[in-house]
């Protein structure tokens, strides 16, 4: 009932295209791999192959469709697991209809996209710190300033822009801080930047 109900809605939006659905990860992982879609919506708890595994099966398959979250479970155990298999948004089944295609479009865009009840979850204080969470990283002013608006979901061309700086400083600027934090892509330093206000 639930994907029937968000296929009718997306198919009502002009600028969005639904492609397939399925009913288990494993039937999600084969149609991504055939389709190769611009963003798959997974739930996190799906018969047989749950989200987080479709998610590592669809990566070693060399899927490179951009994966969005739509589940009823938003507490920090089933968040960062579903982030460092490489989803980028999050948002609960509760979201309005609007508020999912604007999801759905943000990610398409390349944005990392974090619902609020998700933010509140890595910022609650039974998160478990893991180990390089507690330093500092000792981050420039500058370096702050685009880690923030990484977490924020920016493109490097709009950081680009906000800062008035050219998309190459951007990128330095981007590794610096992914090294600097030790982690290996936005979405880990947005997860990141979330977690440490």
């Amino acid at each position: 009932m639930v994907r029937q109900g968000l296929r009718v809605f997306l198919e009502l939006q002009p600028d969005i295209e639904v492609v397939a659905e399925a009913g288990d990860g494993a039937a999600a992982v084969r149609l991504a791999q055939r389709l190769r879609p611009d963003v798959v919506l997974l739930d996190l708890v799906m018969p047989g192959v749950d989200g987080v595994s479709a998610m590592e099966l669809m990566a070693e398959a060399a899927v490179e469709s951009r994966v969005l979250i739509v589940t009823s479970f938003g507490e920090y155990r089933t968040v960062v697991p579903a982030i460092r298999a490489g989803a980028r948004g999050y948002v609960s089944k509760q979201v309005e209809p609007s508020a999912l295609a604007a999801a759905i479009r943000a990610v398409a865009a390349g944005h990392v996209l974090l619902g609020p009840e998700v933010a509140a979850a890595l910022l609650g204080a039974d998160a478990p710190r893991g180990e390089g969470d507690g330093g500092d990283p000792q981050l420039t002013t500058r370096e702050r300033e685009v880690l923030d608006l990484i977490a924020r979901g920016r493109s490097n061309r709009e950081i680009a822009r906000a800062l008035t700086v050219s998309e190459k400083t951007v990128k330095t600027h981007v590794s610096n801080v992914l090294m600097k934090l030790g982690v290996a892509d936005r979405t880990q330093a947005a997860l990141w930047a979330v977690r440490h206000g």
